[in-house]
């Protein structure tokens, strides 16, 4: 049985992380507003132009003069993962849940026969997924302060995916980030980016689509828009991760604080039952002593 100095001790340190916890709460819900606001302001541009790219690439004929971002490599084998996280921690499942997902979609392919590669964006999801895939990581992108980064930033990352595709290092790759959705949710969220998805044009449509006309011409308007759409998505998921990573932390941070409070309620209960027993025993002593003479 732990000593009443020792007790106390415990309970002054529990006190402290709790003091932390909740100044760490406070941080992240201050942050999660303007992370809250950025990402709700660019879902919108995000998600049109992607609308827009797969209602022009599904207009164009596609032949050999066509972007390789169009047109794909012509086959399906090598998948590489772009997995966004952060790259700090004490943010709940934030990291894990994406992580978790990227990892379920690599054993789906891998037993399909693919293969599959791993570019990540932040620390803490290569941390995880190098213990599983540590011979399949190709490259590795430490962003910082999610709230911070900047449109350039993305573009960079973009790039650098676009010159590996055309350097034939993959066929398909695909992002995964977390939707936010509120506070206590954010949704793990699989994306293809590269090459752009062609959805299935309705039959209803194809005379619609036939009387649209573009100026200039739909193959050079996607021939701008398909490496931005790459920039832009990889900037969503970002802005998207900063808003789920301070609303996971904040959600964490509150768990953390009143658990460290009903920890500090039980270690108070067992201090005074051990104090209580403690003057019992010297009062028994006295009592005892005084008897004796």
């Amino acid at each position: 049985m732990a000593s009443l100095k020792a007790l106390k001790v415990r309970i002054n340190s529990v006190k402290s992380t709790q003091k932390i916890t909740k100044a760490m709460k406070m941080v992240a819900a201050a942050k999660l507003r303007r992370a809250q606001e950025a990402a709700e302001a660019g879902r919108p541009y995000a998600q049109r132009l992607e609308a827009v790219v797969a209602s022009l690439a599904s207009k164009v004929a596609i032949g050999p003069g066509s972007s390789p971002l169009l047109a794909g490599t012509g086959k399906d084998q090598v998948h590489l993962f772009v997995v966004a996280t952060s790259d700090k921690g004490l943010a709940g499942a934030f990291n894990t849940n994406i992580a978790r997902l990227a990892r379920r979609r690599a054993d789906e392919l891998i037993a399909q026969g693919k293969t599959v590669k791993f570019y990540t964006i932040g620390r803490k999801g290569q941390a995880v997924l190098n213990r599983q895939f540590r011979s399949s990581m190709v490259h590795g992108i430490e962003p910082g302060d999610l709230g911070k980064l900047r449109f350039a930033d993305a573009r960079g990352y973009a790039d650098d995916l676009i010159a590996r595709f055309e350097a034939g290092e993959f066929d398909v790759a695909h992002l995964f980030y977390a939707t936010f959705k509120s506070v206590l949710t954010q949704e793990p969220t699989e994306q293809q980016i590269i090459p752009v998805k062609i959805p299935a044009v309705p039959a209803g449509e194809a005379a619609v689509s036939a009387v649209t006309e573009y100026e200039p011409s739909e193959e050079e308007i996607l021939d701008d828009l398909l490496g931005r759409n790459v920039a832009v998505q990889l900037f969503r998921a970002m802005r998207e991760n900063a808003a789920s990573e301070q609303g996971s932390k904040m959600t964490a941070m509150d768990n953390a604080t009143r658990n460290a409070g009903d920890l500090i309620k039980r270690l108070n209960i067992q201090y005074n039952r051990q104090r209580q027993a403690a003057i019992t025993t010297e009062l028994v002593e006295i009592i005892s002593g005084a008897e004796a003479l």
